[in-house]
């Protein structure tokens, strides 16, 4: 029997309604729109307000909104992964709680947690269980709510990060689509640019490691921003040569949504105009695992069965990853 793959069948997605501003952040720290503007390309980022919710909420919001676009009832779902790296809790799993707010009994959940790579991580993952032949109905949805551990007195990373939680569904198919190539990377080295300082069993939280403002993201902006630069668009063009995809090929340059320049970089690297390359940063910020699938949401209206994606991302750990998917369905509009 011919093994199958895995195929993006359905998007969903969640975002805060309360929008921060950068007129508003220069308010709460020494900043200014044309300043983050200029670095990051950053205009607003949705926030999730609500002091007893964190990033499970907007997940099984997403998931809802996903079982709402395609009829998936939750017990027909076979596995849903959960790429994350502000989980309510360090245990359980994110993935079992959005899994019982959603009523999904049927299925075994877990977290992922590879940075800002996280979604491309959880899709390889999952594309795997799909061919595996076993598993027809796998989840994989990306859950942040990164304003949980930003420093709002930094102004080196206060504006970058937002809210926002997005969900794909997988399916096995036997067309020429779904998940076709990809290529993941780590190196360790990067914990010492972009980590949290505390709150791991290295370092466990005492009264001294929260006054001393350790339990945020911390980030050294300038190693961070060369490394991601080659790395995302190295990969990218790797996996666009080693499957003789020319620029003409491409379809959609979906990238991570981390800082504008880096973005402009990739997409130049792999000889693509920007009209073929998928940019929200400016509404959103960086919603970390969320950012890639929460761009196929927003263009899911643009994207035609069989398009040729690109899919990009570089994080912390440090961990990069590009994957190259076939598309598999044109909405229907309705």
């Amino acid at each position: 029997m011919e093994r199958p793959r895995a195929v993006i069948t359905g998007v969903g997605a969640y975002y805060p309604d309360y929008i921060l501003t950068n007129e508003e952040l220069s308010r709460m720290v020494d900043t200014t729109d044309e300043w983050i503007m200029t670095r990051i390309g950053i205009k607003e980022r949705r926030i999730l307000r609500d002091a007893d919710k964190g990033s499970a909420y907007l997940g099984a919001r997403a998931v809802e909104d996903l079982f709402r676009k395609t009829g998936l009832k939750p017990e027909e779902v076979d596995l849903l992964i959960c790429c994350t790296v502000t989980a309510d809790m360090h245990f359980p799993a994110n993935g079992n709680v959005i899994s019982d707010m959603v009523g999904i009994k049927n299925a075994f959940s877990f977290d992922l947690n590879a940075g800002c790579s996280g979604f491309l991580y959880g899709l390889i993952t999952a594309t795997q269980y799909v061919e595996s032949g076993r598993y027809k109905k796998v989840i994989v949805v990306g859950a942040e709510k990164m304003s949980a551990i930003t420093d709002y007195t930094d102004r080196a990373t206060c504006p970058i990060f937002g809210d926002a939680a997005a969900a794909v569904l997988l399916e096995p198919t036997t067309e020429d689509l779904g998940v076709i190539d990809h290529i993941l990377r780590s190196d360790g080295m990067g914990r010492v640019h972009l980590h949290m300082k505390a709150g791991g069993s290295l370092k466990p939280p005492t009264i001294d490691t929260v006054l001393a403002r350790e339990h945020y993201i911390y980030q050294e902006g300038q190693p961070v921003f060369k490394h991601a630069v080659s790395n995302m668009a190295d990969v990218s063009v790797e996996v666009m040569e080693r499957n003789n995809l020319s620029s003409e090929d491409v379809a959609w340059l979906v990238p991570h949504q981390a800082n504008l320049r880096i973005i402009k970089a990739t997409g130049e690297r792999m000889g693509l105009p920007k009209e073929k390359v998928m940019v929200n940063i400016q509404k959103y910020g960086n919603t970390t695992s969320a950012t890639i699938p929460l761009c196929l949401y927003e263009w899911e209206d643009q994207l035609k069965k069989g398009d040729n994606l690109i899919l990009a991302a570089f994080g912390a750990g440090f961990t990069w990853g590009a994957i190259y998917l076939k598309w598999g369905y044109t909405k229907v509009k309705s």
